[in-house]
């Protein structure tokens, strides 16, 4: 059996007298679409935050393949294949949707990045970014400023950048919020066509995309793991029902 490529060991986070993340143990599997879903305030972009390095656990482990990350730094997690995107987009505005995407691979390449230099004028990585873009269907939009893109064009340019820097493990932190429903088919259509090809670990509320997508959804309450199954198992626990899906209409 494989090795996970992502465990938690006893995770947990506190803020002053509050517990946000309380010994959280999690495995998230090789080309595993891995769903996090709870209630408002249980704890679930916290949890994230810790995996990405932005918030330094208090206790527990946290091991990225073989290699125990717990003390690393984000951009040292991200460095191993760790990336993830956020709840807001992180886009610059004024850059096309190809320019942003190369700036992207610039970055993560580290010894070519220059701020003289324009990436437009840089063909490996707009060549590379194009190759992003194409595989997500947004072709006939790379050469279109940011500014000028609808917010679900924008989650996957921004989805493209974390992409062009091919991960190990993508994060993804309600990558549906404030997106319509055309957009939010869009989206997930996107999405489906990465499984496999990476781990994913989904942070959404949108249930409906939560057990269209997913191979295992881990449920987090009070900053405990409730429940961790294939989704069918989860939609008919009534541990969990009560705690969140009830409140969700089912």
């Amino acid at each position: 059996m494989s090795a996970p490529v992502l465990r938690l060991e006893g995770v947990s986070k506190r803020f002053g007298g509050l517990v946000v993340t309380d010994d959280v143990g999690l495995d998230i599997m090789p080309g595993e679409l891995h769903a996090l879903i709870g209630p408002n305030g249980a704890g679930k972009t916290t949890l994230v935050n810790q995996i990405a390095g932005q918030l330094p656990s208090d206790s527990g482990r946290i091991l990225f393949g073989n290699e125990d990350i717990t003390s690393l730094p984000a951009h040292a997690r991200a460095n191993l294949g760790l990336a993830r995107t956020y709840q807001i987009t992180s886009i610059i505005s004024s850059f096309t949707a190809l320019q942003n995407v190369a700036l992207a691979a610039q970055a993560r390449d580290g010894s070519s990045f220059r701020f003289f230099r324009r990436v437009d004028d840089e063909a490996d990585l707009n060549s590379r970014a194009r190759v992003v873009l194409d595989d997500l269907s947004l072709t006939e939009r790379a050469d279109i400023p940011a500014a000028q893109l609808s917010h679900g064009e924008k989650r996957i340019v921004e989805l493209a950048m974390v992409l062009v820097t091919k991960p190990k493990l993508l994060l993804l932190d309600e990558p549906m919020a404030g997106t319509g429903r055309e957009e939010t088919a869009k989206l997930t259509q996107v999405l489906q066509r990465l499984k496999g090809r990476l781990s994913i670990l989904l942070v959404e509320h949108d249930m409906s995309v939560v057990f269209l997508l997913a191979d295992v959804v881990s449920v987090l309450c009070f900053g405990k793991v409730l429940a961790s199954a294939a989704p069918a198992a989860i939609r008919a626990d009534p541990r969990v029902i009560a705690a969140y899906l009830g409140e969700e209409g089912g």
